[in-house]
């Protein structure tokens, strides 16, 4: 059984993008909910950046050692706040996807970057995670691509059930390396 953040030490803070009482009942329904952030990347980055200033804020919290995780549009959420130049020490995106408009904002990233990637992920192609991989090159980042073979997209997501050929499901091993992946990315950062 995998622990949560907060049971290996850390303050955690779940930001709720898309706001109160918006609450997507299906796929195509979060579907038009993501692509209204993802088509309005400043909008989506304020909300990231409230979001991180309620983490901030927070008492218990060490402003020097603040990482930002998300998952499917979180995981693409988070690499947005991150090319905003969020004060952050890491990113950790889980098959999220790797595209912005502006590829050049990467260079306000401040801290490390991770990536967690199926290796068959349908919705994040070969063309978008190469064109990542030289986003974060051109402009310097720490960064590093993890590629889980046989993997599709929501592979860390039990509910998105076990058939691959549907371009979303669960992958147990994928699921288990990409939180140890997490674990070790963040002993290296926050040492």
């Amino acid at each position: 059984m995998q622990v949560s953040i907060a049971q290996i030490g850390y303050v955690a803070f779940a930001a709720d993008i898309y706001g109160k009482g918006i609450r997507p009942k299906n796929t195509d329904e979060a579907a038009t909910q993501a692509t209204i952030y993802r088509k309005d990347r400043q909008l989506m980055r304020r909300r990231a950046g409230a979001a991180l200033q309620v983490l901030v804020d927070n008492k218990l919290v060490d402003r020097k050692r603040i990482a930002a995780i998300g998952y499917c549009f979180g995981g693409g959420t988070v690499l947005e706040l991150a090319r905003s130049g969020a004060d952050l020490a890491g990113v950790v995106s889980f098959h999220g996807n790797l595209d912005t408009p502006n590829p050049a904002d990467a260079k306000n990233i401040k801290g490390k970057i991770l990536v967690q990637h199926g290796g068959s992920d349908p919705y994040v192609p070969a063309e978008q995670l190469a064109a990542f991989e030289k986003e974060m090159a051109d402009a310097g980042v720490n960064w590093q691509v993890i590629i889980y073979g046989g993997a599709v997209h929501s592979f860390t997501n039990p509910d998105s059930g076990t058939d691959p050929t549907k371009g979303a499901a669960y992958n147990e091993q994928a699921d288990r390396r990409s939180w140890l992946a997490m674990k070790q990315f963040f002993e290296e950062i926050f040492k």
